[in-house]
C-alpha cells in the first residue's frame, strides 16, 4: 500500500508543479486595474520629461524616456473623436484561421472610436464611443437630451495624470505599460484571441516597439507573444500596429440610404426623424469628394473640376513587378465613373515610397494595395470608416498570391472555346495582368462603398452576348460588382474578342458613383438631399433598366451569382455546348513538355473545376421552380412587390434539367478522355443527378408551386410532377432497355420521393410542437396526397411496362422499383423526411427586404469574392 500512494505521489508532482507555474504565469500576465491603486503625486514637467527624453512632435507630443513613453493630451483634443485602427504587420507562422483567409502580414484586425477625457480624481479616462442611438437637435421634446442621458459611452481605460505641460495647455501619462498590455482597445480582442485560438499575452515576450507621431495621427507598433489556446505548447509572435486618427471636427453631411443603389452603410436608431416612435436609419459609405473652394461655381456649372482630396491607393512594394501596372490600371479605370459626378482625377493608383522613412503602409492614413504571400485565391476590399457619418477614411485591399490560380481555371472553362490564349497550362502575362485588372477594378469598388449587385447581368438580353457590334459598345455585364466572370455565352463563330469576354466597369457602376458622390453643396441638408437623389433614382432607373440594383439573399432567381443574361436556360445551354468543346482536348491543351507528370494532375485539376462550372449552370436554372420575383419598391412606386415566376420559365428550368443532366450527360464520362482525370462515370453523373433531385423534389420548392397555385395563373405542382416522371421515367412507355446511368437515376428518384410520402396528420405527431391544425399543415397534408398519388402513377406505369421488357436488367430493376413503392405504399411510412414549418414559411418571406441596407457592412473584411464556395448559394 506504502509503495502504491508513493507512486500515485511521484506521478502527481510534475501536474502539481504545471498548475502552480501555470497560476504563476496567470498573476504574471493578469490584466491591471487600469485605474491608479494609490494616489499619484503630480510632478513637475521637467522633472518626468527629462534630457533623456527623444521627443517627436505631431498630433500628439511623444517622449521616450528609457523605457517609457509618454504622450502629452493637449486640451483642445479633450473630448474629440479619435479613430483607432489595428493592423498586423507581421503574423506568427501557421495561424491561419477561417481557412486559411486570416493571419497575414497586412491583416485588418479592428477599428474603433475613442475619446479622452479628464475625470475630477487627477485621472485622464479613455471611452469607447457608440453611435448607434441618435437624435437631432431639436426632436420633438428635446428628444436629443434623453437619448444623451441613456447613452453614457462606457470609460474602457484609466491612467494617471503625471504631469502638466510647462504652459498647462497639456496632460502628460503614461501609455507603454498600458499598450504592452492585453486589453480591448488596441490590437487583440477578446474576439480576436478566441478567432486565433490564443492564450493570455506573456508579457515578458512583448514589449513596445516604437511610437511615432506625424501631424495628423499616431503610429503604435508592439512586438506580442501568446501561448497557443489548445495547450500545445506553442507560441505565436506577432508584430501589431495601431494607427490613432483624429476624426474630422467637420462632420461629413451623410447622405442617407437607398435600396435601389447598392452601397455599403452604417445604421443607427433614429428618435427624432418619424412622427411616432424610432427608427433604423441607414446611411452610406462614401469618400468626402469636394470641389475647391475656388471650383464651386464651376462645379455647379457642370464643369469637371478636380477634387480637394483625391483618393490615392499605393502599390504594396512586395507585389511582383509585372502586376504593377495592371493594378494601377484597375484603380485609374475608375476616374471616367467620377466624372459622372463631376470630379476629374478623383482616383488614381502610385507605386508606395520605398526609402521615405515617413511613409508606412501600415500607417492609416494611406489607402493600399497589399500583397499576401497566401494560398488563398482571393481578393478583398474592405474600407474603414467614420460611424457618424459614414465617410471612407482609408481602405487596405487584400491581395492574396493564389489568385492568379483561379483566375487560370476560371477563365480557361469559360473562355477556352472561344480564346486561343486560355488554352494553356500557363497563361500569358499579357492576358493574366488583363484579369487582374479586372479583379482590381471590381475591390477597388468595394472600397468606394460600391456593394455586390448580382442582379445587373440579368438586365441584359441573351442574344447580345453574342453580338459583337453590340460589344463592341457595352460590356457582357452592367456593372463590374457582378459576380458576372467572363462571357460564357459567346460561341465560337461569334467571333467575339477578348475585349468583350472580361468585364469592365459599367453603366450601373458609373450610375452607383454619381449617386453617391454628386455634390450638391454645404446649404443642402441631408434631408433635403434624400428628397433630391431619391426623385434622381426613381427617374434614372426607370429609365434605364441596366441601372437595377439588387442585393444577393431575397431568393428571386434572376438575382444569381456567375449567371449570364436574361434567360439562363437559353444562355447555359451555350456555356454547356462550350464545356463539352474543350473537355477533349484538356491533355493537349493543359500539357508542360517541361515536367510530363503533370500533365494528368493539371488535366485532373480542370476537370474538377468543369464540373463545377457545369453544376452552376444546373442551379442557375433549379432556382426558377417554386420561386418568385421580389421588387424592392418604395411605397410611391406602383407595382406588385411579390410575383410568382411565370409558368412558361418553371417550364423551361425543369425541361433544362431533364435535356441537360436527367437524359444521361454523356459527354461529361465518355473514354478515353475520362480516364485521364480519373473519374468513375457512373458515380459522377449519379452524384450530380442526386443532388438536383434533392432540388426538384424539395418540400420548400414544393411548397411554394402549392401556394402559388391559389392565384389560378401559376405552375402547378401535378404539372411539375408530371414533367418529372415523364422526362426520368420515359423507358416505361417506349418499353425500352434501361441504361445502368437511368436505372441509377431512377432508384434514386424513389429514395428522394418515398421519405416525403406520409407525414403524421396535422396536429397528431405526439413529438411535434403544433397541436392544432394551422395552414402550414393544411399545404403539408395537400403535398403528401398529390406525392402519394405521383406514386402510385408512377407504380401503375411500372405493372404496365414490365410484362413487355426483355431485358434482364432492366426487368430486375423495375421489379425492384415495383417492390419498394408497393411496400411503401401498402405500409404507410415513407421516411422521415419533412418539410419543417420553416420551408413554408420562407416560401414567400419578405424579410430580407426590411434590412435598411445590404448585407455587407463597410469596415469589416469583405466576404470572399473570388474563392467561392461550392455551387449552391446564390
Amino acid at each position: 500500500m506504502y509503495k502504491i500512494m508513493t507512486i500515485i505521489l511521484a506521478l502527481l508532482c510534475p501536474f502539481v508543479l504545471m498548475a502552480q507555474q501555470d497560476s504563476a504565469a496567470k498573476k504574471a500576465n493578469a490584466p491591471q486595474d487600469s485605474a491608479a491603486k494609490k494616489t499619484t503625486i503630480i510632478k513637475p514637467y521637467k522633472e518626468l520629461i527629462t534630457t533623456k527624453a527623444v521627443t517627436q512632435k505631431g498630433l500628439l507630443t511623444v517622449h521616450k524616456v528609457e523605457n517609457k513613453f509618454y504622450l502629452e493630451i493637449p486640451d483642445s483634443l479633450l473630448d474629440r473623436d479619435m479613430l483607432i485602427v489595428t493592423r498586423i504587420v507581421e503574423a506568427a507562422a501557421g495561424v491561419r484561421p477561417v481557412g486559411d483567409m486570416e493571419g497575414y502580414g497586412g491583416d485588418w484586425l479592428n477599428e474603433k472610436v475613442i475619446r479622452f477625457s479628464k475625470a475630477v480624481n487627477r485621472q485622464l479616462f479613455i471611452r469607447k464611443m457608440s453611435f448607434s442611438e441618435r437624435a437631432a437637435e431639436g426632436a420633438p421634446g428635446d428628444m436629443a437630451r434623453a437619448v444623451k442621458a441613456s447613452n453614457v459611452q462606457p470609460v474602457v481605460a484609466a491612467f494617471p495624470i503625471l504631469a502638466y505641460t510647462p504652459d498647462s495647455a497639456a496632460t502628460v501619462i503614461e501609455i507603454g505599460e498600458y499598450v504592452n498590455g492585453q486589453q480591448d482597445i488596441v490590437f487583440f480582442d477578446k474576439v480576436w484571441t478566441r478567432r486565433f485560438n490564443l492564450g493570455a499575452q506573456e508579457n515578458d515576450k512583448s514589449y513596445v516597439e516604437a511610437i511615432t507621431s506625424y501631424p495628423g495621427n499616431v503610429e503604435i507598433a508592439v512586438v506580442k507573444t501568446f501561448p497557443s489556446g489548445n495547450y500545445s505548447g506553442y507560441l505565436h509572435t506577432y508584430t501589431l500596429n495601431s494607427s490613432l486618427v483624429l476624426l474630422p471636427a467637420q462632420v461629413m453631411k451623410i447622405r442617407y440610404f437607398d435600396r435601389r443603389v447598392g452601397l455599403f452603410g452604417d445604421a443607427y436608431n433614429d428618435y427624432g426623424r418619424k412622427r411616432n416612435g424610432s427608427e433604423w436609419i441607414g446611411i452610406v459609405n462614401r469618400w468626402r469628394l469636394e470641389p475647391k473652394a475656388a471650383d464651386v461655381e464651376r462645379y455647379k456649372r457642370g464643369e469637371l473640376v478636380e477634387p480637394r482630396k483625391p483618393i490615392v491607393f499605393y502599390i504594396d512594394p512586395a507585389t511582383p513587378r509585372k502586376w504593377v501596372p495592371y493594378l494601377i490600371q484597375g484603380v485609374n479605370d475608375w476616374q471616367k465613373a467620377f466624372e459622372k459626378a463631376g470630379f476629374k482625377n478623383a482616383i488614381y493608383a502610385l507605386e508606395a515610397p520605398v526609402n521615405d522613412s515617413t511613409w508606412s503602409l501600415n500607417d492609416a492614413r494611406h489607402s493600399a494595395i497589399v500583397y499576401k504571400a497566401s494560398r488563398i485565391a482571393n481578393a478583398s476590399g474592405p474600407n474603414v470608416s467614420d460611424p457618424r457619418s459614414g465617410e471612407i477614411l482609408e481602405s487596405h485591399i487584400n491581395w492574396y498570391h493564389n489568385l492568379t490560380e483561379i483566375l487560370h481555371s476560371w477563365y480557361f472553362v469559360q473562355a477556352g472555346a472561344v480564346d486561343p490564349a486560355a488554352r494553356k497550362r500557363n497563361l500569358d502575362d499579357t492576358l493574366m495582368g488583363k484579369l487582374i485588372r479586372y479583379v482590381c477594378s471590381h475591390e477597388v469598388g468595394h472600397t468606394l462603398g460600391l456593394l455586390h449587385n448580382m442582379g445587373a447581368s440579368n438586365t441584359i438580353p441573351v442574344k447580345n452576348l453574342r453580338d459583337k457590334q453590340w460589344l463592341q459598345q457595352n460590356s457582357h455585364t452592367p456593372s463590374i460588382m457582378d459576380y458576372a466572370r467572363f462571357n460564357y455565352v459567346a460561341q465560337p463563330e461569334d467571333s467575339i474578342p477578348l475585349a468583350s469576354l472580361i468585364p469592365v466597369i459599367g453603366p450601373y457602376d458609373e450610375w452607383a458613383i454619381e449617386w453617391g458622390y454628386r455634390w450638391l453643396g454645404e446649404g443642402m441638408s441631408a434631408n433635403d438631399e434624400q428628397v433630391v437623389m431619391a426623385h434622381l433614382a426613381g427617374s434614372k432607373i426607370k429609365a434605364d433598366r441596366r441601372l437595377w440594383y439588387a442585393y444577393d439573399g431575397l431568393g428571386d432567381p434572376r438575382i444569381q451569382t456567375e449567371d449570364l443574361g436574361d434567360d439562363q436556360m437559353t444562355a447555359n445551354r451555350y456555356g454547356i455546348k462550350n464545356l463539352q468543346r474543350i473537355m477533349p482536348y484538356f491533355p493537349e491543351w493543359l500539357k508542360d513538355t517541361t515536367d510530363p507528370d503533370q500533365n494528368c494532375n493539371d488535366a485532373t485539376l480542370m476537370f474538377r473545376q468543369l464540373l463545377t462550372q457545369y453544376r452552376r449552370y444546373l442551379y442557375h436554372a433549379a432556382y426558377y421552380i417554386g420561386s418568385r420575383y421580389v421588387h424592392d419598391r418604395l411605397t410611391r412606386e406602383k407595382g406588385p412587390i411579390m410575383e410568382i415566376v411565370e409558368p412558361e420559365k418553371q417550364r423551361a428550368a425543369v425541361r433544362f434539367l431533364l435535356d441537360e443532366l436527367f437524359t444521361t450527360p454523356q459527354w461529361l464520362v465518355e473514354a478515353p478522355v475520362a480516364a485521364l482525370y480519373d473519374v468513375v462515370p457512373l458515380r459522377t453523373i449519379g452524384s450530380v443527378q442526386n443532388e438536383f433531385l434533392k432540388l426538384v423534389l424539395q418540400p420548400y420548392s414544393m411548397n411554394s408551386i402549392l401556394l402559388a397555385e391559389a392565384s389560378g395563373k401559376g405552375y402547378t405542382l401535378e404539372e411539375h410532377l408530371l414533367s418529372l416522371k415523364q422526362g426520368i421515367w420515359k423507358e416505361l412507355s417506349a418499353h425500352k432497355p434501361i441504361t445502368v446511368y437511368r436505372r441509377n437515376l431512377q432508384k434514386m428518384y424513389v429514395q428522394q420521393l418515398l421519405p416525403l410520402l406520409f407525414r403524421p396528420a396535422p396536429g397528431t405527431d405526439p413529438q411535434s410542437q403544433r397541436k392544432e391544425y394551422d395552414f402550414e399543415m393544411a399545404i403539408r397534408s395537400d403535398l403528401n396526397g398529390i406525392l402519394k398519388a405521383h406514386a402510385r402513377e408512377i407504380l401503375k406505369e411500372v405493372k404496365a411496362a414490365r410484362p413487355f421488357i426483355k431485358d434482364k436488367m432492366t426487368s430486375l430493376h423495375l421489379a425492384e422499383i415495383q417492390e419498394q413503392l408497393q411496400a411503401a405504399l401498402a405500409s404507410q411510412k415513407g421516411g422521415a423526411a419533412d418539410s419543417g414549418a420553416a420551408g413554408t414559411a420562407r416560401a414567400f418571406s419578405t424579410e430580407t427586404m426590411l434590412m435598411p441596407y445590404g448585407p455587407e457592412k463597410a469596415g469589416l473584411p469583405s466576404h470572399s469574392c473570388w474563392e467561392l464556395p461550392e455551387p449552391g448559394g446564390r
